[in-house]
C-alpha cells in the first residue's frame, strides 16, 4: 500500500454486531451506505485494498468522482443544520492512529469498539484504527445497548469509541473489566455520565476529546483536566486565541497535521482559512497551564440585553446536573432585550426541575432561560447530539 494510504492490517477481523464479517475483496461503488453494518464493513474493506476513494453514509452523496487517491469523505454532526460532507486526506487520519497508539499504548491483543453508525466520523475513526494497527474492530451500532455491552463483555474488548449518549445507555448491570481505555467525543459528558461509565469499567482510562469533523483532534482531557476545560492540545496541534476580549475569550484557530482539504457538499461561513491555520468559529479561552476552554460556536453566539450570550455554555452547565440527560438551549427573538433564552430538557414535565434550572442560573449569575420546557423523546442525531433544528420546530411558538 502506497505511504499515506489507509492500509487493512491481514490480522485485523471485523464484526458487526453479533457476527464476523468475511472480508473478501470485491468491486465496491465508493459511496457506501451505512444501514448494514457488515456489507459496510466488506464495502470499505475493498475500497482500502484497492486504494479507492470512499465515503460511508446514510444518504445520497454528491459525485465522489473529484476525488483522488489518498482521499476520503466523511460527514459533519449536523448539530444545527443538514450534515457537510467534506473531503480529507487518508494521512491527516493516520499521523493520528499513529499518536494515540503511542500515548496509549496499544498492544496486538486490543481490540476497539464503536457504538454508532459508521456515518459517523468518530464510529469510522475507531473502525479504520484497528484496521491500521491490526485490532480486532467491533462496529456494534446494530445492536441495542444491552446487547452492546454484552458483546463488549464476551469479547473482552479493550479500546471504546463513544459519545456520551452512547456511553450513558450502557446498562448499569454490566461490569467491562477488560476496557482499558475510554475515548469520548461529540459532546460535553456530564457528571452523572462520568460516573456511571466509571462504575461500567473500573479499569478504564477515560478521555475526553474535542474536534470537529473539519479539523479531527484539538484537545484531549484526562482526570487532571480542570472542570469545564475540554483539555490540553493534542500531539501536534497548534491554537490560537484571536481577537480575545477583556475575559480572554476570543475565535480558536488551529494548526495541525489532522486538517480536511475541503468541503464537497455545504459551506459555512464559520470555517476559514488562513495559511496553514483554520477556525470552525469556536470561541473559547486558554488558562495559564495551557487549558482550553469553550464558550461557543459564532453562529449561535446572541445579544441578551447588550450582553454576548453563548447558549452551549449554559447547556453544559445544565447537562452537568443530577438530573439532566440531554438538554438544549434555544435563542428567540424579542424586541426589547434582542433576544431571550428558552431550555428545552429531555424527559416528562418536571416542575421542580424546572426550577432547580432557574435557582442554578440566579446563584451563578447566569441568564435565566425565559421558559423550561420538556421534550418525550428528545430528538437527537446519529451522533447523539441534541436536533436543534428538530428542537426547535417541536417548541414553535413557545415563549
Amino acid at each position: 500500500m502506497p505511504e499515506g494510504h489507509f492500509h487493512w492490517h491481514s490480522t485485523s477481523r471485523a464484526f458487526a454486531g453479533d457476527h464476523e464479517v468475511a472480508l473478501l475483496p470485491t468491486d465496491a461503488p465508493p459511496a457506501i451506505p451505512c444501514d448494514i453494518v457488515s456489507d459496510a464493513l466488506q464495502m470499505l474493506y475493498s475500497a482500502i485494498a484497492g486504494s479507492g476513494v470512499f465515503c460511508v453514509s446514510s444518504r445520497a452523496l454528491p459525485e465522489l468522482a473529484q476525488l483522488t487517491a489518498g482521499q476520503f469523505a466523511t460527514l459533519t454532526g449536523g448539530t444545527s443544520g443538514a450534515p457537510k460532507v467534506i473531503v480529507r486526506t487518508h494521512a491527516s487520519w493516520i499521523k493520528s492512529f499513529e499518536a494515540n497508539a503511542a500515548m496509549f499504548s496499544y498492544v496486538t491483543s486490543d481490540s476497539i469498539a464503536v457504538l454508532g453508525s459508521l456515518s459517523h466520523s468518530l464510529a469510522l475513526y475507531g473502525v479504520l484504527e484497528a484496521a491500521h494497527h491490526g485490532l480486532d474492530m467491533h462496529a456494534l451500532s446494530p445492536l441495542k445497548p444491552s446487547r452492546q455491552a454484552a458483546r463488549l463483555q464476551e469479547h473482552g474488548c479493550t479500546i471504546l469509541y463513544a459519545t456520551p449518549t452512547q456511553l450513558r445507555l450502557l446498562p448499569k448491570s454490566t461490569q467491562l473489566p477488560d476496557v482499558r481505555l475510554i475515548l469520548c467525543g461529540g459532546g460535553a459528558l456530564s457528571d452523572d455520565t462520568r460516573r456511571h461509565i466509571i462504575a461500567l469499567c473500573p479499569d478504564a482510562k477515560l478521555h475526553v476529546f474535542y474536534g470537529a469533523a473539519e479539523t479531527s483532534f484539538i484537545t484531549l482531557g484526562g482526570p487532571d483536566t480542570p472542570t469545564g476545560s475540554v483539555g490540553r492540545p493534542y500531539p501536534d496541534v497548534e491554537l490560537a486565541v484571536r481577537g480575545p476580549d477583556t475575559n480572554g475569550t476570543g475565535e480558536i484557530w488551529v494548526r495541525s497535521p489532522y486538517l480536511f482539504d475541503r468541503y464537497l457538499d455545504g459551506d459555512s461561513q464559520h470555517t476559514q482559512r488562513d495559511g496553514d491555520w483554520l477556525t470552525v468559529g469556536e470561541y473559547g479561552y486558554l488558562d495559564e497551564e495551557g487549558h482550553v476552554f469553550l464558550r461557543g460556536r459564532a453562529g449561535r453566539i446572541v445579544n441578551i440585553s447588550d450582553q454576548t450570550v453563548f447558549p452551549e455554555e449554559l447547556e453544559a452547565h445544565f447537562n452537568a446536573l443530577d438530573g439532566i440527560n440531554h438538554c438544549a438551549v434555544l435563542a428567540r427573538h424579542d424586541t426589547l432585550r434582542g433576544h431571550h433564552l428558552i431550555a428545552v430538557l429531555e424527559g416528562a414535565d418536571d416542575a421542580k426541575l424546572a426550577q432547580n434550572i432557574r435557582d442554578y442560573c440566579a446563584a451563578n449569575a447566569l441568564v435565566t432561560p425565559r421558559d423550561v420546557l420538556f421534550l418525550d423523546p428528545f430528538p437527537l442525531l446519529a451522533s447523539g447530539k441534541p436536533d436543534l433544528q428538530r428542537i426547535a420546530h417541536l417548541t414553535e411558538g413557545t415563549q
